[in-house]
């Protein structure tokens, strides 16, 4: 284990609704969705058509651009509908489930024996290559390209995130598998990031590094920014830690798992716990009886990076997380919870109120209102203090909005993600979506420089 890297600049907002560390099983949804939309520039072409009968991990769809990318059913049952919007855009493919979860079998008898080749090409056969994303651009990982790292954290520091010590603490078997399988795959350049002391320094075969501090410790950008930036040119992939296992398990049974532990957490919550769900459920099935009021936010993921969504939309592809706070759409009055309040229960990164004096222990119950409009950029070196990365990003957010293609390749556009920038738009004053800003900014790098 080398020194620990400990991250200074940075935030951690202290939220009300940290899942207990008690798991419960979901069953699955009558309905389960599949949403291209969760793979940025994807261009989906199907397989299967309405009326089809699928198994756990037959191939849905495939990518247009790189037809060896494939997309596999987590549920068996059948096709309901494949639901598009505008200019026949594919929105969701929804599948009705028969509660069997027959699974398809893939051929892992000689699975010690893989070659680099062979374990590729069951990741790409089996879908868990969608699990795989590449920097630059943050989108699913190109199979054509070679990766100089390959990059697991397995720890989460964003608000109320999943402990996965706990999550995985009895599943280290397919987990020490799945690691072997990627060191295979990239020729020993597997990091893992973990806490001091963390149980996952058991795992063998890989580069081990320690993080601590503030959020975004656990993110894997920023773990990469300390370890091994990315240059123009380079390709660097990563992994969620629990996608690790499950592609662990498939090497010992042969059969896709689309069964994930995922935190329910947030203050609107009657009980914050873990839930056994299978990727692709309803919300309204994994919410059931679980929320305490009416007008709330349903998220999919954490407060800073997740999806809004409805209680008939689906659990996002890559999120381990389910958050659900207050809406935050009523008016506020001015001289009492307002700007001219005493603000005694709102969490600030300056000292703007009073609660800087609380313990650290002190947990809030924050909503959705922005507290204000969109506005022009104030230089107060805000974003800086919760970034910590060597990179300056008013400049870099500018160049993206700017479309500055050259100003953008300089301050190191291509190294980022857009979660990399979720802190800076929550304690930046001007109110802009600073996350859009730089997705748009990647994208103008994908069609102009790649």
């Amino acid at each position: 284990m080398s020194n620990t890297i400990s991250i200074r600049k940075g935030l951690n907002i202290r939220l009300v609704g940290e899942a207990k560390k008690e798991i419960k099983d979901i069953s699955v949804s009558s309905t389960v969705g599949i949403s291209p939309l969760d793979f940025h520039g994807l261009t989906p072409k199907m397989v299967v058509k309405e009326g089809d009968v699928v198994k756990v991990g037959d191939v849905l769809f495939f990518d247009k651009k790189e037809a060896s990318i494939k997309f596999v059913s987590p549920v068996s049952g059948t096709v309901k509908s494949i639901v598009r919007g505008e200019k026949r855009r594919i929105i969701n493919v929804l599948i009705s489930t028969d509660g069997k979860q027959t699974a398809k079998k893939f051929d892992v008898a000689k699975a010690s024996d893989f070659t680099a080749e062979d374990i590729k090409l069951l990741l790409l056969e089996s879908g868990f290559w969608s699990t795989i994303k590449q920097r630059p651009l943050d989108v699913i990982a190109n199979p054509n390209n070679q990766a100089k790292g390959f990059f697991v954290s397995s720890f989460d520091s964003s608000p109320l995130a999943p402990d996965y010590e706990y999550v995985l603490g009895d599943d280290f078997e397919n987990l020490q598998k799945g690691f072997d399988a990627l060191s295979k795959l990239t020729g020993d350049k597997v990091h893992l990031s973990s806490k001091p002391n963390s149980i996952f320094t058991k795992i063998k075969g890989v580069k081990h590094h320690s993080f601590d501090g503030l959020h975004p410790a656990g993110n894997v950008g920023t773990q990469m920014h300390h370890i091994d930036p990315v240059n123009k040119g380079e390709f660097v992939w990563s992994m969620n830690i629990q996608e690790v296992a499950a592609f662990g398990r498939l090497l010992s049974e042969g059969t896709v798992q689309a069964t994930r532990k995922v935190a329910l957490t947030g203050s609107e919550l009657k009980n914050p716990q873990y839930v056994n769900v299978v990727k692709g459920t309803e919300m309204s099935a994994i919410l059931d009886k679980a929320v305490e009021g009416s007008n709330v936010r349903y998220i999919s993921g954490n407060v800073l990076t997740g999806d809004q969504k409805h209680l008939t939309d689906f659990l996002g592809h890559y999120h381990n997380q389910v958050t659900v706070i207050p809406e935050g759409n009523e008016y506020k009055f001015f001289l009492t919870t307002g700007w001219l309040g005493h603000g005694f229960d709102k969490f600030s990164n300056s000292r703007l109120f009073p609660t800087f004096l609380l313990p650290k222990s002190k947990k809030f119950t924050l909503d959705t209102n922005t507290n204000g409009e969109e506005r022009a950029f104030v230089v107060s070196g805000e974003l800086e203090r919760v970034f910590p990365f060597d990179i300056l990003p008013v400049q870099l957010t500018k160049a993206a909005i700017t479309q500055d293609i050259d100003g953008m390749e300089n301050l190191g556009i291509y190294e980022v993600a857009p979660e990399d920038f979720a802190l800076c738009e929550y304690v930046c004053t001007t109110k802009i979506n600073i996350q859009e800003k730089i997705r748009q900014g990647l994208d103008l790098i994908a069609s102009e420089c790649m």
